[in-house]
């Protein structure tokens, strides 16, 4: 079946939402899906969004549904009015809420909404989410006025704060630039912050509901819930023109620049999950093709995994001689771990399954605690990797989460009892649109820097299996179907994985997480839905874009790296190594949905460039040699680089 542009895109023929860009003189705000987004001041982002959110009892998002809707501006002032409806027919639930959206050339904005559930309706949580943006405010001062009137002078995190870093919250003041400060009010219910970093959302998230209270918790019939956020900008020099042009810098060349050498480019993996293995081995050219550094086995006991699943990770790892594997454990804790891990090292030797490396977490560990909560009862993580080392002698032991960084961040292990320390990220646990996903890219580095002030400067890191889509859901009892192929959060089935986003997400991810020197990333699964490639009931393999960008990490695995940066690193990201025969090559990769038009510095010769995109979707096309080329959205290339001759 031909696909379609948008289905090459981004894997789906959903459409994105409209946006409707608003105007109030020196104000601007995009309005999408009912709520704000992007909101400007002279062209400076002051906060990434207002909205007003409707979790399910998982904490899955809903997507309302927009009626009577208005829309009012004349470049001084816009108005917007709408009804919205949020219904679960498994549940029988509806709550509908009415909305008024105001702004003013005065630096004003108001948000008010009023909710009425017309059936007891459950919720994780229900009100407004307010999300400061990373640049300009990570580490800045800010005055947060508390619910009783107090004043407090804070600082936004540096360093990703595991628990809330401000709560009982009425008011937050901070600085745009110089002389311009915004204060966002909220009323209506307690609110309060956490840092959204941990899941990799590229923002500080206020939002109404103190984690400390129960949920999900039950709104009850024809109860009405008034909340309101009021953002007021100050400007001492209002009238002055804005110091820097938005708009010439959008539409100016993306400059990538390669640099000296930056360490080893880390090795590439591969997940392998036991209900593959079949497929896996029916179909060993799409292993063979990949060539990554290491298997990362997935191993479950208390899922059913066993012998035969040890044996058949044996045959796989055969197939592919040149890769480590790697057992990523899940500890029962059931029973004493010591008999737990000795009797799975048992079935690995006698599978004669060769590993170099066991990672091992204990089961309850892949459900999330909240801050203030009881943590479940469970051994030790010493005990834990002390019985790992003694089960699998002469194999490096690992230790983490095989979840996200936020309950790494949340429970720390001993990182001294480790080899290396592991986690995961996951773009969509709190939206899923196209810009948030790519946006996620922005707070990779606060990430591994954090990680890095846990586990050291030193201790082996490795990151993933990461994907688009949710593997496992830590906040509920399950991952979300979508049978609609839609973009939603928390499922294990996101479009986009099938298209050019991945294939791009992976190369930004790639390039995010470069100040890490992680020993170890590991891009997704091999087959199924958080897969490089599928296979089709008559056996035919369908290789997605993501293999060919997985590919071309793996070829420069383990080899040199160098320091690869992008004068617009939200639109355009850019790896740079050599592959095993000593070639110098570089990975650029447009984020956005836009052309983009990119020069290459530093001054290297490009003496080939193989380029990914809509039209050449399954097989790259060449393009002449040159430091200039245009990618359209969502395109990637492959760059062979050599120094010019004097």
């Amino acid at each position: 079946m031909e696909l379609t542009i948008a289905q090459r895109r981004v894997g789906t023929e959903e459409k994105s939402p409209e946006s409707i860009v608003l105007r109030a003189g020196a104000l601007t705000a995009d309005f999408v899906a009912g709520g704000l987004r992007t909101i400007r001041y002279q062209g400076r982002e002051v906060l990434r969004a207002i909205a007003y959110v409707v979790r399910d009892k998982d904490w899955g998002t809903y997507t309302p549904a927009i009626r009577d809707f208005t829309c009012r501006q004349d470049g001084n002032q816009f108005a917007i009015t709408f009804r919205a409806r949020c219904s679960n027919a498994e549940l029988g639930q509806e709550l509908e809420y009415e909305t008024r959206i105001t702004g003013n050339a005065n630096g004003l904005i108001t948000f008010d909404v009023t909710a009425e559930p017309r059936t007891p309706f459950l919720t994780a949580r229900c009100g407004f989410a307010i999300l400061h943006p990373l640049e300009g405010i990570v580490g800045q001062p800010a005055i947060i006025e508390h619910v009783d009137g107090s004043r407090e002078h804070a600082t936004f995190p540096d360093l990703i704060a595991p628990s809330q870093p401000f709560k009982e919250i009425r008011a937050i003041e901070h600085t745009v630039a110089p002389g311009v400060t915004a204060r966002c009010r909220m009323t209506g219910d307690v609110f309060e912050m956490e840092d959204q970093r941990n899941w990799s959302d590229a923002s500080y998230k206020t939002y109404v509901r103190p984690l400390a209270l129960p949920w999900p918790y039950v709104m009850e019939s024809g109860v009405r819930n008034q909340q309101s956020v009021e953002l007021l900008i100050t400007d001492s020099h209002a009238g002055a023109q804005a110091t820097t042009s938005e708009e010439a810098k959008t539409n100016a060349p993306i400059q990538v620049a390669i640099g000296g050498p930056d360490g080893i480019f880390p090795q590439i993996g591969v997940a392998i999950y036991p209900g593959e293995i079949a497929t896996v081995l029916a179909h060993p050219g799409v292993l063979k093709r990949l060539q990554p550094q290491l298997l990362l086995f997935h191993f479950d006991p208390t899922a059913g995994h066993g012998r035969e699943h040890l044996a058949g990770f044996r045959e796989i790892a055969q197939t592919a001689p040149a890769s480590q594997g790697a057992l990523e454990l899940v500890v029962p804790a059931q029973r004493d771990v010591k008999d737990e891990l000795r009797e799975i090292a048992v079935m690995a030797a006698e599978a004669n399954l060769k590993l170099s490396a066991v990672l091992v977490s204990p089961a309850v560990d892949r459900q999330s605690t909240l801050p203030g909560s009881a943590w479940p009862s469970c051994p030790p993580l010493g005990e834990i990797y002390q019985a790992a080392r003694e089960a699998f002698p002469g194999v490096a032991i690992g230790g983490g989460m095989l979840t996200y960084f936020t309950e790494l961040n949340r429970k720390r292990p001993p990182v001294e009892l480790l080899d290396f320390v592991s986690h995961c990220t996951c773009p969509i646990v709190h939206a899923a649109d196209d810009l948030s996903v790519m946006q996620t890219l922005e707070a990779m580095p606060s990430i591994t820097r954090s990680a890095r002030a846990i586990i050291g400067k030193v201790k082996a890191y490795w990151i993933g299996p990461s994907t688009i889509g949710m593997r496992q859901n830590p906040y509920g009892s399950r991952v979300k179907d979508n049978p609609e192929n839609r973009r939603i959060t928390m499922t294990d089935d996101d479009p986009r994985q099938t298209s050019l986003f991945a294939a791009a997400w992976m190369i930004g991810y790639a390039a995010s997480t470069a100040e890490a020197h992680l020993r170890t990333l590991t891009v997704g699964a091999l087959v199924g839905p958080l897969g490089l490639a599928s296979v089709s009931v008559e056996g035919e393999v369908d290789y997605y874009p993501a293999l060919y960008a997985a590919q071309g990490l793996a070829r420069m695995g383990s080899h040199p790296r160098y320091s690869c940066h992008s004068s617009q690193p939200h639109a355009i990201a850019g790896v740079a190594g050599t592959d095993g025969d000593g070639n110098r090559l570089a990975w650029v990769a447009n984020l956005t949905g836009q052309n983009q038009a990119v020069i290459l510095a530093g001054g290297m010769a490009v003496t080939e460039a193989l380029v990914l995109d809509e039209e050449n979707f399954s097989q790259p096309r060449a393009i002449s040699g040159s430091t200039s080329i245009e990618l359209r959205p969502y395109a990637v290339a492959c760059l062979t680089l050599e120094e010019p001759k004097p």
